[in-house]
């Protein structure tokens, strides 16, 4: 069984169901979720109330025309341990930066764009056959929609907590260097470094498409 609710604002009945862990992950991404829902994205919010050791604290999933943004807190380590570095004080801006990553992936789906690189980008030639070829080529997949989550993810930071934007950006370097080798799935490194800098982003535009910028010229280099 899965916790449905909307968040604008958290119910009562569906509040009183959560833990305080839940509700601080809530209300640190209430502002992404409202922004991505004022442009026209369909997400639901899930909150898984069985124990979940192991899973992924924040993923998002997409069905039936739908983002699901899931949340698996309950009895998993991974969910303190990701924000074990973290200061207290600022594990609130964290959690905002990983709900507005998951916006980025829900906002690639809903456009139809998965897997899909931008008009003019020609997929080189593999050196590899076979499963091998395959798998390489899954790989580059998820590693730049990874990127592109994380792009926006940064953009929405650089505009809406600019003084905290370097401090999101070390710790989501850490994140990254921490759990893969340069060649892996969630290997972004490359992205990360052309967000450091102060004409990386330009707050005129949306997240989304400030994202789309750096991630072309990250496509470039990526093979």
């Amino acid at each position: 069984m899965s916790l449905l609710i909307a968040l604008s604002p958290l119910p009562a009945v569906g509040a009183a169901r959560l833990t305080d862990l839940e509700n601080r992950w809530l209300q640190a991404g209430q502002p992404v979720i409202a922004f991505a829902r004022a442009q026209g994205l369909p997400i639901d919010i899930i909150v898984q109330p069985q124990d979940a050791p192991g899973a992924v604290p924040l993923a998002l999933g997409y069905e039936a025309g739908r983002c699901k943004l899931v949340l698996s807190l309950r009895g998993n380590a991974q969910a303190e341990g990701i924000l074990q570095e973290v200061l207290p004080a600022r594990q609130g801006v964290m959690m905002e930066a990983m709900m507005a990553h998951e916006i980025g992936h829900c906002q690639r789906y809903a456009q139809g764009d998965w897997h899909a690189l931008p008009r003019g980008f020609v997929e080189p030639p593999s050196m590899q056959r076979g499963k091998q070829a395959q798998l390489a080529q899954e790989l580059r997949e998820t590693r730049r929609e990874e990127a592109y989550a994380d792009l926006v993810a940064l953009a929405w930071m650089h505009g809406r907590h600019p003084g905290q934007y370097q401090e999101v950006l070390a710790w989501m370097r850490g994140v990254r260097a921490g759990g893969d080798s340069a060649g892996a799935s969630h290997a972004t490194q490359a992205w990360l470094a052309l967000a450091d800098g102060d004409g990386a982003f330009d707050g005129s535009a949306s997240p989304f498409e400030q994202a789309q910028v750096l991630w072309r010229k990250g496509l470039s280099s990526d093979k």
